[in-house]
């Protein structure tokens, strides 16, 4: 299944962040809490779905840094801006690199979580999206394979319905597991659900007809 989204919170305000972790949690989410910007850059997991809720003046990197810096990273992360002290100026400057709002301090809490949930959809399409340019990225052959490895197929089943030898059936395997970045059947089937290539209903099926032949 897809990962639970996860909401990092980047401001140096700890009663702050204490009190949005606290809502944020009860709405069901995963909630990490960071008090500087080089930290959140230092520690965070940026693949895992979900949102990053940024302050814009702390300490050392502001938030405009640490936006700055997840653009030269090539991060997707949807990014939310709150600020005491914002500006029209300001807002439109991360708005044009990305941010999806700019909310001002303090934030109604049912504004919040609103906005949150959006961040999180947005994540969760945006990591569908990149899984199925992952499977695209296979080469026909590469995705009969792989195919049935997601039917649950042993490796020599698999190359009797291709005839192909066995040793290219294995070879085809290696590639596109790299191509994909999965080491082991589970990592692939989850990695399906993420795409929306199979169904847990559907790939149980073919799993229970793979081992039947």
């Amino acid at each position: 299944m897809t990962a639970k989204p996860l909401i990092r919170i980047v401001d140096d305000d700890e009663a702050l962040t204490a009190s949005s972790a606290m809502l944020l949690e009860a709405m069901g989410w995963d909630v990490a809490v960071w008090h500087s910007g080089g930290a959140f850059l230092d520690e965070a997991d940026l693949m895992r779905p979900g949102c990053l809720v940024l302050d814009v003046r702390m300490p050392g990197l502001t938030g405009l840094d640490v936006q700055a810096e997840l653009e030269r990273r090539g991060s997707n992360l949807p990014i939310l801006f709150l600020s005491a002290h914002g500006s029209i100026q300001m807002a439109v400057h991360v708005m044009r690199h990305g941010a999806v709002d700019f909310l001002e301090k303090p934030v109604e809490p049912m504004t919040l979580v609103q906005r949150v949930a959006q961040c999180v959809t947005a994540s969760l399409s945006a990591k569908a999206d990149e899984v199925r340019r992952r499977f695209d990225r296979l080469t026909p052959r590469e995705r009969e394979v792989i195919d049935g490895v997601l039917k649950n197929a042993p490796n020599k089943i698999i190359a009797r319905t291709l005839g192909i030898e066995l040793s290219t059936v294995k070879m085809h395997r290696a590639n596109a597991f790299a191509k994909l970045g999965v080491h082991s059947p589970g990592e692939l089937l989850k990695m399906a659900y993420e795409a929306g290539i199979v169904s847990s209903a559907a790939s149980a099926a073919e799993s229970s007809d793979a081992q039947a032949f």
